[in-house]
């Protein structure tokens, strides 16, 4: 009989505004919280709220993070976020 295969250990929950990936939609998000099993991500240059599933998010790496904060600054440059 084959060895089971192991179960992935989930991801912490993030503290809440750090910058996570949503890889189920490829989209950067602000971490909101978590109810009920189910993270809740805003638009790092605002707007509407989404929910993402724990296991399609990741920690956004240096690029990711370094392509949304200037997204959020071109906005705000343009009046566009407070």
């Amino acid at each position: 009989m084959p060895a089971p295969l192991p179960v992935p250990e989930p991801l912490p929950v993030p503290e809440p505004r750090a910058l996570v990936l949503d890889t189920r939609l490829d989209q950067v998000g602000v971490f909101c919280g978590e109810w009920n099993g189910t993270w809740f991500l805003r638009p790092l240059t605002g707007g509407k709220e989404w929910e993402a599933s724990p296991d399609d998010v990741r920690p956004a790496d240096p690029g990711q993070r370094l392509h949304a904060e200037t997204a959020r600054a071109n906005a705000r440059s343009r009046g566009e976020v407070l």
